[in-house]
């Protein structure tokens, strides 16, 4: 079996949108919607910070590195398009780095 692999961002999102930012980023929202059209989408996790409610993290699991990438290639109009309505939501993003699951 292949490595997994998780692609994590860290948000700061606009005090009046975090209702609108949680529809969007959340595990039923409008990118996970996106990210299952792949058959390589494992799981998204939204996390948020206890202690500063405007910081959120999100990880999002595929199966593989090239599962990821194949996704990037084949949505990546939808994705642009996506990221671009969801833009006012946030203060701050960040990438975290992409990462492959320890084999040990």
């Amino acid at each position: 079996m292949a490595a997994r692999y998780a692609y994590l961002w860290e948000f700061l999102v606009a005090a009046d949108r975090r209702e609108e930012f949680e529809m969007h980023y959340g595990p039923r929202g409008t990118w996970v919607a996106l990210f299952r059209q792949s058959p390589g989408h494992v799981e998204t996790i939204l996390l948020q910070d206890p202690a500063n409610a405007l910081r959120y993290l999100t990880i999002d699991r595929w199966e593989s590195e090239a599962a990821y990438r194949a996704f990037r290639a084949r949505f990546s109009g939808q994705y642009a398009d996506l990221d671009a309505r969801c833009a006012h939501l946030t203060t701050k993003e960040t990438s975290l780095g992409h990462y492959e699951e320890a084999t040990a």
